[in-house]
């Protein structure tokens, strides 16, 4: 069983969790956008309210399958928000580093 997520202390941006002066509500639509431009990501459930999208995706025969969670906050009426990512798996090998590194590199693309 493996686990990543993001943190800000991370020495790499691509670990550390995505913050941009834009709406929480904005940067929400952006992630279900970017989730459903990847392949073999699966999204099994949407909390609108909460801004928290759980996702699945097959990493292969060793690899098992990663829940992976993203979840974007911030402050109400201001435009600042901060999107973090965890992926746990439960196969041989671990590819919960490489999701979190994938999502947040794209999405770092998409709202910056």
């Amino acid at each position: 069983m493996g686990r990543f997520e993001t943190n800000p202390a991370a020495g790499s941006k691509w670990h550390r969790p995505v913050a941009v002066p834009s709406s929480k509500e904005g940067v929400f639509g952006s992630v279900r956008e970017l989730l459903d431009d990847l392949p073999d990501w699966k999204v099994e459930s949407v909390d609108e309210e909460a801004l928290v999208v759980n996702v699945t995706k097959a990493n292969g025969f060793l690899g098992g399958t990663s829940k992976i969670t993203v979840r974007v906050s911030g402050p109400d009426g201001i435009p600042s928000s901060e999107t973090s990512v965890v992926s746990e798996s439960d196969g041989l090998l671990s590819r919960d580093k490489s999701n979190v590194t994938t999502f947040v590199r794209k999405l770092f693309m998409r709202v910056t």
